[in-house]
């Protein structure tokens, strides 16, 4: 069931100014019995100034006497074809106040991890615009020095299963294109899960020079055979003599 713009606000003016039933005003504006018991006690919603819905064209008067005379009628949201399709309307991710000082940050992340992400999927991954991105991509932001690159998910501006999706697709569109990538870059467009399951990439030991002097094998001629110690302190006869 479609719900009305400004719902708490919209059952606040229903419980100000009418004698429907708190179930009824609940079920309209998609809140929960108790919480329009609260808004008529004053517990809830203090402060919020009522939004009529009838001069805003979401309920009639008549809608609302019917109602008020029958407890079991159900309250209709009013046709407006203007509001229709406005539940697909497509654009930036809607970032919360106390988290939008937190973008810039986790665009810088985004910039430098994964450069392969294009302005376009950046701005819809954490809701901001292409020249915010531009800006922070080539490091002319008015506060870029103060800036540090905070990975979005703990930033709680997306999932983490989005960010994987996203890499993922930057990943497919780079195979396509026929780029060649480094296992670096590989690692970086995989998933959390596929990354962690990869095995380590074998590194070649250290070469220590002179090593290969003190490796012995059957060709070894006598004159490089190790000297034994003891062979120093068996000293002939006659120089016991001496």
């Amino acid at each position: 069931m479609a719900k009305p713009i400004m719902a708490k606000a919209t059952a606040v003016w229903l419980v100000d100014n009418t004698t429907l039933s708190f179930k009824q005003i609940a079920d309209f504006c998609g809140l929960h019995e108790l919480e329009v018991q609260g808004i008529a006690d004053g517990d809830v919603a203090a402060g919020v100034r009522g939004f009529d819905p009838v001069s805003n064209n979401q309920l009639t008067a008549d809608e609302i006497k019917t109602a008020e005379e029958n407890p079991l009628q159900k309250l209709k949201l009013k046709y407006n074809a203007a509001a229709q399709g406005e539940e697909k309307r497509r654009g930036p991710r809607y970032t919360p106040l106390s988290k939008r000082q937190d973008r810039p940050n986790s665009i810088l992340w985004l910039v430098k991890y994964h450069p392969e992400l294009a302005d376009a999927q950046i701005a819809k991954l954490v809701g901001t615009t292409k020249p915010t991105i531009q800006s922070i991509r080539e490091r002319t932001h008015w506060n870029i020095s103060n800036m540090q690159p905070v990975d979005p998910v703990a930033l709680g501006l997306c999932k983490q299963s989005e960010l994987d999706l996203i890499v993922q697709k930057a990943a497919a569109k780079k195979a396509a294109e026929g780029g060649a990538m480094s296992d670096d870059e590989r690692r970086k467009l995989l998933s959390t899960e596929q990354s962690l399951e990869m095995e380590a990439e074998p590194k070649s030991p250290t070469a220590i020079a002179g090593l290969e002097a003190f490796t012995l094998d059957d060709n070894t001629s006598k004159e490089e055979a190790p000297i034994d110690a003891d062979s120093f302190f068996n000293l002939p006869d006659n120089a016991e003599d001496e």
